[in-house]
């Protein structure tokens, strides 16, 4: 089924568990775009910064869902607080009674991690806090969000980590702590798969590939508009996508009548894109992680022919 054939998101319930910014506020932003009324929650608000310190806030993702064509509705939400996450499950069931959809796209590792560094030369309540807001989190919010989801037939679950399953059994990412993190997520997803996946429902692991998000944009201090710029200090940047890209990946699967053909199995949005026929903005398929494999890692010139 091509994205052209897809049905719209209409009637649709979801929610983005982390969707302040970078890919959960893209995610959230095509579920909207397909007509989905949309749940968006985090810890940044207008009011109060998260520990991030930066500007982008979940009412501001909201407002972008709804200028999408859906509905968008921020909720301020800590993930690691259980009566929170039981709350704001507790608000959709009361306001909507149904989710069809739930991504668990939280994070909030990136000022925490250390790259290459040993286990013991990483701070360790910075590595310990890692594994909780990437992995506790996700367990919380499954546990109070899916019971819901399970009311009505066809629901997805999308569990958002990097790297497939196939590129982290293999190569270390990161550090010891990113790297546990990132690959429980996957397992994650596998798990749920047996789990809802007899009781009419589908979960996945999905992966973008070299994300254009905000934080990843200031780090090169370029804009979405000049990110090539970016290319001269890292080429291979030049495989890099938006969040929409995995965006629309979400959107595809959301609509698919025959997402659970998908179910317990690791995606990334390259490899959706050839499925579904959707594109990023620019009209582009990037495949990163096909792309990691036979072109960077291996050490060739960056050269996205055929990777895009």
């Amino acid at each position: 089924m091509t994205l052209e054939g897809a049905e719209g998101l209409e009637g649709k319930v979801a929610l983005v568990a982390g969707a302040t910014r970078g890919a959960g506020r893209g995610i959230a932003v095509q579920l909207g775009a397909r007509g989905a009324t949309v749940y968006v929650s985090g810890r940044s608000t207008r009011g109060r910064r998260s520990e991030y310190d930066r500007p982008e806030t979940i009412e501001e993702t909201a407002e972008l869902v709804t200028a999408a064509g859906g509905r968008g509705i921020a909720v301020v939400a800590d993930h690691l607080v259980p009566g929170e996450v039981e709350a704001l499950v507790r608000r959709i069931d009361t306001e909507q009674g149904r989710l069809d959809v739930l991504v668990n796209d939280i994070w909030g590792g990136e000022l925490l991690f250390e790259w290459d560094s040993t286990v013991w030369e990483h701070d360790l309540d910075k590595g310990l806090r890692l594994l909780r807001l990437a992995v506790e989190t996700h367990a919380i919010t499954s546990h109070f969000a899916v019971p819901l989801l399970l009311r009505e037939p066809g629901g997805l679950v999308v569990e958002m980590t990097d790297g497939t399953t196939d590129y982290n059994a293999t190569h270390y990412r990161v550090s010891f702590f990113y790297d546990i993190a990132k690959s429980s997520v996957l397992r994650m997803a596998f798990a749920l798969g047996h789990e809802v996946g007899p009781r009419g429902a589908t979960a996945v692991a999905l992966t973008p590939g070299w994300l254009r998000s905000e934080m990843m944009l200031d780090a090169y201090g370029v804009t979405e508009e000049t990110w090539r710029d970016a290319l001269a200090k890292s080429p291979h940047f030049a495989i890099s996508e938006t969040p929409a890209y995995v965006g629309r990946a979400v959107a595809a699967l959301a609509a698919d009548p025959e997402v659970s053909r998908w179910n317990g199995q690791s995606l990334s949005s390259g490899r959706l894109a050839q499925v579904y026929g959707f594109t990023d903005l620019d009209g582009s398929r990037p495949d990163a992680w096909r792309y990691l494999v036979e072109v960077q890692d291996p050490g060739h010139p960056a050269n996205t022919t055929g990777y895009r």
